[in-house]
């Protein structure tokens, strides 16, 4: 074991960040660059990109939960989580690059059909992606203790993914997105492969939680208050899933009214979203370490939470009553980017609170059904609604309304541990 990581230092805190952020990486490509190139480059219509997004919820559905118990029992090439890590994040390079030769590879395959080969390349990227998502998430649980080096695990995850995510929107808006795709290649491959060397797990998970002074407590699965954390995250991701998929929908409807020429509609959207997406991104990473694990002390992650969703609901509002132009959607993206900040970082530190800590990849996998299901509602759902409505504002509506009704749901789940008050501990009381 490296010894910092039996010091807990902050050079290990970005270098269990890293394969995560391999992962964050690519899903960043993955919402930037494929509703554009499957509208630009393939031409497919809004609904049809839809079902091309509605693979990796499907994939997830499956690839999270199964690789997540199976992670929790087996043991092989020298780690619990590494294997399935080196796997997914091989695989996710090879589809990366695969995204830009759609045409090539149903070309040289023979099969005629666009949208299968899409289809194909997208489940197959996003089935990468949840191999290995689950695995870099719950190795940061199994070589932190519980409490502040938890917390503080996630929330540089987030940092340190969330500026690569800014990088990527980065690139995409100067650089254009198939620099960002190369680039994401060989990201995504050194990122996922490389830390896993450096970092050791323990063979044996203990089944008690042990807490920063030493002391052991049983474990015991909070199931009430998990499906209370699995609703409430539900509902967040119906809305941040329906801006990320249909957003370019929005863009070209109200940004480009009287131009006729496809090609610069096509570019300068891609561009506007880029920079949206970096905004929000912005926010997202810059948050969470240095903002939000310092008022979780003192107020709790779950009040934390709750009111940062609500922020980013204000923020879709406000974009459905004043998003009438690109400035005024990259200031709204930036009020959006709290909730951001917040969604993928604290209720990793929520959760696994709750659960017995020998089964962490098996609840990872069931947490993240409050992500796919959501995701796949979308996609199926939620696109035929929009592609239907004369206003796109529609996809600001669906989302502002998904993400204050999960506000409201956050006020169910109960605060376990202790908080900082005037600088005493203390427990709150339960919701």
């Amino acid at each position: 074991m490296l010894e910092i990581q039996k010091k807990l230092s902050n050079t290990f805190y970005a270098l269990i960040s890293m394969p995560a952020t391999a992962m964050g990486f690519a899903l960043s490509i993955q919402i930037s660059a494929l509703s554009w190139l499957l509208t630009t480059k393939y031409n497919l219509k809004i609904d049809e990109v839809g079902f091309v997004w509605a693979a990796g919820p499907l994939a997830g559905i499956f690839g999270q939960v199964i690789i997540g118990l199976i992670s929790d029992k087996v043991w092989f090439w020298g780690g619990r989580r590494r294997p399935f890590v080196l796997i997914g994040g091989t695989l996710a390079a090879g589809m990366l690059l695969a995204l830009p030769n759609i045409d090539v590879i149903n070309a040289k395959m023979g099969i005629g059909s666009l949208l299968a080969v899409a289809i194909a390349v997208a489940l197959t990227l996003d089935l990468a992606i949840n191999i290995s998502f689950n695995p870099t998430r719950s190795v940061i649980a199994d070589v932190t203790p519980e409490g502040n080096p938890r917390t503080k695990g996630y929330t540089w995850m987030q940092t340190i993914s969330g500026f690569f995510g800014v990088l990527a929107y980065v690139v995409g808006a100067t650089l254009g997105n198939y620099i960002l795709i190369y680039l994401g290649v060989a990201v995504v491959f050194l990122f996922s492969i490389v830390p896993m060397f450096f970092i050791t797990e323990d063979k044996n998970l203990s089944s008690a939680a042990e807490t920063t002074d030493g002391k052991k407590t049983k474990a015991v699965t909070e199931w009430g208050q998990l499906f209370k954390i699995y609703f409430a995250h539900g509902f967040s991701w119906i809305g941040i899933q329906t801006m990320f998929v249909y957003i370019i929908a929005y863009i070209q409807q109200k940004f480009f009214v009287g131009t006729i020429d496809q090609e610069v509609i096509n570019a300068h959207s891609g561009q506007i979203i880029a920079i949206a997406f970096a905004i929000l991104n912005t926010v997202g990473f810059i948050l969470p370490a240095f903002v939000l694990e310092p008022i979780a002390e003192k107020i709790g992650r779950v009040k934390t939470h709750m009111a940062c969703v609500a922020v980013m609901s204000l923020g879709y509002f406000g974009i459905v009553l004043l998003g009438s132009t690109p400035m005024a959607l990259y200031l709204f993206m930036a009020v959006a980017g709290i909730g951001w900040a917040a969604v993928v970082s604290l209720p990793f530190a929520i959760m696994t609170e709750k659960i017995d800590q020998t089964r962490t990849g098996f609840f990872m996998g069931i947490f993240n059904l409050s992500v796919v299901l959501p995701q796949l509602l979308v996609s199926l759902g939620v696109g035929t609604i929009i592609k239907h409505s004369a206003d796109k504002n529609i996809i600001f509506i669906i989302s502002a309304i998904s993400l204050a009704i999960s506000a409201v749901l956050w006020i169910l789940v109960k605060e376990t541990r202790s908080v900082t008050a005037g600088g005493a501990k203390t427990v709150p009381s339960s919701h």
